[in-house]
């Protein structure tokens, strides 16, 4: 696909990852508006030139446009990029349809599950704005380090090679890379499932655990996630990638990790609303932890870590005693990546 700097893209969100992409895009010198609801944080936006709700510290390009009208957000925009938690794609979906023609390309940055569906964002958007082309990005990509251009990569996720090239274009710089993959599902689904070992991991390191029990927490949670996604039909190598591995080694060791730290404030001995209070922001993984552990139950898919943490999360039990009961449980399989469902 030939550059076209006569694109425009509509970030539809102004939390800390639209923030950055949308950054990004003007930085590259492309029209982009970056939408968001709160009429007082777009002015000071405007005003400053600083998210200082979600990206405090951080100068955006001064190319960048701000508004809270969504129909101004998405008139002519031939790229959209929903950065929106999952609990507010649907509506969203909704909101932004009749302002969204069948040449737009439409790209979903969230990780969550809905909860009455079990769908991933990406699927919503299919469901509520069939005529535009869906695509998933999703990756180690912590906001506030691509706000400080540390060299970062992300996957493009789509069986449309044409929108793959699109974002590709309008993303790279010498510290942004952007890598295609053709299963948009595993890709999403990577994305969701690693919010709930982040938690976990936030809680191990709350507790000081060791070295070797980290990483028996974290290449656990791999296989665990692999799993999972094999029974549900994607491609267990997605998780091999960034996407996979990449993106949960980061949520599950940083500090910028919304998911770890509540984890940490959990493991410090504050209750679920005191830590989501802490944090401030949405953490994905505590709705995904009780939709998975439900999920994996009704399908008999064995996942003591995400059942560990349910029992911490809404049954009051000591994560610690859980995890040593996975311990004394039925030794399985160390890499199970290979593992396809049984045909019959």
């Amino acid at each position: 696909m030939t550059d076209n700097k006569n694109h425009k893209v509509a970030v539809l969100g102004g939390g800390s990852f639209g923030t950055a992409i949308a950054n990004m895009i003007a930085t590259n010198n492309y029209q982009v508006v970056l939408w968001l609801r709160d009429k007082h944080r777009a002015h000071e936006i405007r005003e400053t030139g600083e998210n200082s709700a979600y990206l405090p510290g951080y100068q955006l390009n001064p190319k960048l446009e701000v508004c809270t009208d969504l129909a101004q957000a998405l008139k002519e925009a031939d790229t959209v990029f929903f950065a929106v938690p999952s609990s507010s794609f649907r509506s969203l979906a909704v909101q932004a349809k009749p302002f969204l023609s069948s040449d737009t390309l439409v790209i979903s940055t969230a990780k969550g599950i809905e909860a009455e569906s079990f769908l991933l964002p990406s699927q919503i958007l299919e469901q509520e704005i069939p005529q535009c082309e869906i695509g998933v990005i999703s990756g180690p990509n912590l906001a506030k380090e691509i706000a400080q251009f540390e060299i970062t990569a992300t996957v493009i996720a789509s069986e449309n090679d044409d929108l793959c090239d699109r974002i590709q274009l309008l993303l790279r710089s010498e510290y942004f890379r952007v890598y295609r993959n053709h299963d948009r599902y595993g890709v999403e689904l990577a994305g969701a499932l690693k919010n709930i070992y982040a938690i976990v991991s936030g809680i191990a390191e709350a507790m000081n655990v060791g070295q070797n029990t980290k990483s028996v927490v974290l290449t656990r949670s791999l296989a665990e996630m692999s799993r999972f996604a094999v029974k549900l039909g994607a491609n267990p190598l997605t998780f091999l990638g960034l996407s996979g591995v990449g993106d949960l080694y980061v949520t599950c060791t940083s500090p910028l990790s919304r998911n770890f730290r509540v984890g940490l404030a959990l493991g410090q001995g504050k209750t679920l609303a005191q830590a989501t209070t802490e944090v401030g922001q949405v953490a994905e993984g505590v709705n995904t932890t009780k939709l998975v552990k439900e999920k994996a139950d009704d399908l008999g898919i064995y996942m003591p870590l995400a059942s560990a943490l349910y029992g911490r999360l809404f049954e009051e039990r000591p994560l610690m005693d859980s995890l040593k009961a996975m311990m004394l449980a039925e030794q399985n399989t160390d890499v199970e990546f290979m593992v396809k469902p049984n045909d019959g």
